[in-house]
């Protein structure tokens, strides 16, 4: 697939085939890039735009067919095939992602994680044994995983992500409170809600700019 495909328009993909999938549970077998725009929150031009980077989709006049679109996209995102992916941290927010009941019909599979307490090493959590973090690049390797989740604390994040990275990590999920720098080849998305709730205060704050020069 070509490299030349703006990392917006890829990020707009899993909205579109979330509307799709909606329309798909309403009985919809047909849908106009205006209806479709209304689904998703994206214009339809937005729509056609974004799509004509992948094929050429729907027929004049008569919409896209919900189903045919949604395996095409389905297939272009990569999900019609099962992932493979670690988590590195078990605290709160690691139970919580080990719990998350949402990731294995989307594709996604935690096989294994990893921690560096001691008290959590060698515990259970949603039928999976918690790892030492020193077996981590070993595991990766051996099992040809492609994909990390990281829920650490942010010091530690940027030395493992180095250690993912060269293990062969090529994709992560970083909830730490960092933005790292990784290779051009893997893939990195940032989740950071602290982040996300101060960017909401500005439009929430009374604010006067000062303008002078």
């Amino acid at each position: 697939m070509s490299l030349d495909i703006p990392d917006v328009v890829i990020e707009r993909l899993p909205q579109y085939l979330r509307s799709l999938r909606a329309l798909k549970n309403r009985n919809i077998a047909l849908v106009s890039s205006a209806d479709l725009g209304i689904e998703s929150g994206v214009t339809p031009a937005q729509i056609r735009k974004d799509l004509s980077y992948f094929g050429k989709f729907g027929k004049q006049g008569q919409g896209y067919n919900v189903k045919a679109l949604a395996d095409d996209l389905t297939r272009i995102l990569g999900l019609d095939q099962s992932w493979p992916v670690i988590l590195a941290g078990v605290g709160r927010l690691g139970k919580a992602i080990l719990t998350y009941p949402d990731f294995t019909p989307e594709g996604f599979f935690i096989v294994s994680a990893f921690d560096s307490d001691p008290v959590i090493v060698g515990t259970d959590v949603a039928e999976i044994t918690i790892r030492p973090v020193e077996q981590i690049n070993e595991y990766i390797k051996e099992n040809n995983i492609r994909i990390a989740i990281l829920a650490v604390p942010g010091e530690s994040a940027s030395d493992l992500i180095d250690q993912l990275v060269q293990s062969g990590i090529r994709a992560i999920l970083n909830y730490a409170p960092i933005t790292p720098k990784v290779p051009d080849n893997v893939q990195i998305q940032n989740i950071d809600p602290v982040h996300s709730l101060q960017t909401m205060t500005f439009h929430l704050s009374d604010i006067t700019l000062n303008t002078n020069s």
